[in-house]
C-alpha cells in the first residue's frame, strides 16, 4: 500500500486553505521532505519544505519544477481556481478556468510520472462532490473532465506501478469558498481523509457524507440529483 512514511511529496496550490494541511500533514505522517508548490512560494521555516515556484498554466514552469523535484514519490493536484465562469454565454472565463483545474493538473502529472514509475508511487487528484453535480456551472465542468481523465490515468498507470487516486468533497473552509453560503467542511478533515484513503490503497476518497450520496445517486434517473427539472416542467 501507498505510505506517507518515507514519501516525498509534491503539493499544487501549497498556499492555499487544504494545501497548507496537505503540507503539514504529509510532514505529520513521516514524509521527509514536502515541495510546497505555487506561483509565488512562501517561505515555511522547516528545513523538510522545499517551496517551489510552480504556475500549472505554464508548461515551461511545470518543467522547471519536474526537473528539480525528480524524486518525488506522491503528487497532490491540489492547485484549483473558482472565477464564476459558465458553460453559458461567453466562453472566455470557462476556458481560463480549464487551463487551472483541468489542463493543470494533466501536465502536473504527465511531468512527473517519470519519477512516479521510478518510485512506484501515487497521485492524487482532488476534485470535488460538484464532479458528479453540475450546479457549479463551468467549475463543475472542469471538475467534471478531470474525473473522467483520472479514471483513464488510474487504468493506465496501474500497469506502470503508479497509484492514482481522487478526492472528492463539498465545501471546505478556505479562501476560495469564503463568498459560498453553505455548510463548510473543516479543511484538516478533509485532508486527513485524503491521506488516510492514499495509505488504504483507495482509488476514490470520498471525504464527507454529501459525496457518497451524490456519487450513490448517479445510477438513478437525473430527476433524483436535481429537483430543478421537475419543477420546471409545464
Amino acid at each position: 500500500m501507498p505510505s506517507l512514511d518515507g514519501a516525498v511529496v509534491l503539493v499544487t496550490g501549497a498556499n492555499g486553505g487544504l494545501g497548507t494541511h496537505f503540507v503539514h500533514q504529509a510532514l505529520d505522517r513521516g514524509a521527509v521532505k514536502v515541495y510546497a508548490a505555487a506561483r509565488n512560494p512562501r517561505d515555511w521555516n522547516d528545513d523538510r519544505i522545499v517551496p517551489l515556484v510552480l504556475d500549472v498554466t505554464s508548461p515551461e514552469s511545470i518543467a522547471a519544477a519536474a526537473d528539480v523535484a525528480d524524486d518525488v514519490t506522491i503528487v497532490i493536484n491540489n492547485a484549483g481556481a473558482l472565477n464564476g465562469a459558465s458553460v453559458l454565454g461567453d466562453l472566455a472565463a470557462a476556458r481560463e478556468l480549464f487551463e487551472t483545474n483541468f489542463w493543470g493538473a494533466l501536465a502536473v502529472t504527465n511531468a512527473f510520472t517519470p519519477a512516479l514509475k521510478t518510485s512506484r508511487g501515487t497521485v492524487l487528484n482532488v476534485l470535488s462532490v460538484l464532479s458528479w453535480l453540475g450546479i457549479g456551472d463551468a467549475y463543475s465542468a472542469t471538475k467534471a473532465a478531470l474525473w473522467q481523465a483520472t479514471n483513464t490515468q488510474r487504468i493506465t498507470l496501474a500497469l506502470e506501478g503508479v497509484h492514482v487516486a481522487s478526492l472528492h468533497l463539498g465545501y471546505a473552509d478556505t479562501p476560495m469558498t469564503r463568498d459560498v453560503e453553505a455548510p463548510k467542511l473543516d479543511p484538516a478533515d478533509v485532508v486527513r481523509s485524503a491521506y488516510d484513503g492514499i495509505e488504504a490503497g483507495s482509488y476514490e476518497i470520498l471525504a464527507d457524507e454529501l459525496s457518497g450520496r451524490v456519487k450513490a445517486g448517479l445510477a438513478g434517473p437525473v430527476e433524483g440529483l436535481y429537483p430543478q427539472l421537475a419543477a420546471a416542467r409545464p
